[in-house]
């Protein structure tokens, strides 16, 4: 079993809460357990701005699975909750991207691990050092909390809902 598999979920349509809700149960269902997850943080949207705020937040897995199952199931359950994918950066009722598989590194044409965009990310950089500021990105060599400080994302990270010891995602 693999852990410091770290996946952010983010929606912005919709009952936003409950999406998150449904996607974590989803996730521990077909995909592995969630060991730890984030507040939900609610940022205004990125790339393309035009759109309304988005719902974040990072989970940790442990699972047995390949990178290549791994976005198969991801992709997969964001269908099963009715995402439609038709512009890049468009609002969406869920998105997990996969941050990272512990210290793997993965560069095919159609995946990258780790995410090829956390650091430039705000909204997926607090959560992330919320779960473990000293996880080290196995690229860049530089620690979460160090790539939060030297982060150029300048949009409003607000936490909207404190992380519980039951967990927030399922309550």
């Amino acid at each position: 079993m693999m852990k410091g598999i770290y996946l952010l979920l983010g929606t912005n349509l919709g009952e936003r809460k409950e999406n998150l809700k449904i996607a974590t149960q989803k996730i521990e269902d077909q995909i592995g357990q969630i060991l730890n997850y984030s507040s939900i943080y609610e940022t205004a949207a990125w790339g393309k701005t035009d759109q309304p705020n988005f719902y974040n937040a990072v989970l940790e897995i442990e699972a047995d699975i390949s990178p290549d199952n791994l976005i198969n199931k991801c992709l997969s359950i964001e269908k099963e909750m009715g995402r439609k994918r038709i512009e890049k950066w468009a609002e969406r009722l869920i998105d997990i991207d996969i941050l990272y598989m512990d210290d793997w590194i993965v560069k095919t044409n159609d995946l990258q691990i780790p995410h090829p965009r956390i650091q430039d990310r705000a909204f997926t950089l607090i959560p992330m050092n919320e779960l473990d500021k000293n996880f080290k990105h196995p690229v860049l060599l530089k620690t979460q909390l160090d790539l939060l400080k030297s982060c150029s994302d300048k949009l409003e990270v607000k936490k909207i809902d404190k992380k519980k010891p039951e967990g927030n995602l399922r309550a």
